[in-house]
């Protein structure tokens, strides 16, 4: 560095002193900047093999979170269907008439003919039962709105499976469950469990419990 400016003698201006080193040490800056860039230019091999392998772990997470959040969707989706089904038999059961154990129809039954039967709404003209608030265990049917056709398998939700394109129907059982449970200071009352089970996935009741959802109510006499 010293041939690009001598030092003058110690009689000469010394403002010549001050020039010769601001030019060294504009030269040394320009040398270390070029020199810093030759040294840090792009990224190495393992900085890039990092940053792919960050980016696919991130990539991957997301993709098993929307999966996962997709699946609660669905379960949600047929809870909101079974609870529908249910509710709408609790609704029944709460308001068809005449319901009066104790006493006894005076007209025969319009589809079995018999006699006497208790004033307890039951359906006698399908089977499985649409309804049924006689004391026991009841599966009750489901009818279809447009054929009229009865069967024991209720829609709880349907969806289009995305890798066939064909629509799915989660099916499920109803059951209702009424029992008589009547006091002296509470006469003719019933109380009824409406419950459905269904399958989704492998909640089939083999790989996994079936899933299922309940609702009570209690009915006493309208007189």
């Amino acid at each position: 560095m010293g041939g690009l400016c001598a030092l003058s003698p110690p009689e000469e201006d010394r403002g010549r002193i001050l020039v010769c080193l601001v030019l060294q040490s504009k030269h040394l800056n320009s040398h270390n900047y070029h020199n810093s860039c030759d040294t840090y230019a792009g990224f190495t091999l393992v900085e890039a093999v990092v940053a792919i392998s960050v980016l696919g772990i991130g990539a991957a997470s997301t993709i098993g979170a929307l999966t996962k959040f997709n699946s609660f969707a669905a379960m949600s989706r047929n809870a909101t269907g079974a609870y529908t089904v249910v509710m709408n038999q609790i609704d029944l059961f709460e308001s068809m008439s005449p319901f009066n154990p104790q006493k006894t129809n005076q007209d025969p039954d319009p589809c079995t003919g018999q006699l006497n039967t208790a004033q307890i709404p039951k359906d006698t003209c399908n089977s499985p039962p649409t309804y049924d608030m006689t004391v026991g265990t009841h599966t009750i049917g489901y009818k279809d709105p447009i054929t009229g056709v009865v069967s024991n398998q209720w829609p709880v939700y349907q969806y289009k499976d995305p890798s066939t394109g064909t629509t799915v129907v989660v099916q499920g059982t109803l059951t209702a469950t009424v029992t008589d449970i009547s006091t002296a200071s509470m006469p003719n009352t019933y109380m009824a469990v409406v419950t459905i089970t269904y399958n989704y996935l492998n909640h089939d009741g083999i790989h996994q419990p079936k899933y299922s959802f309940s609702m009570t109510a209690i009915r006493t006499s309208d007189i």
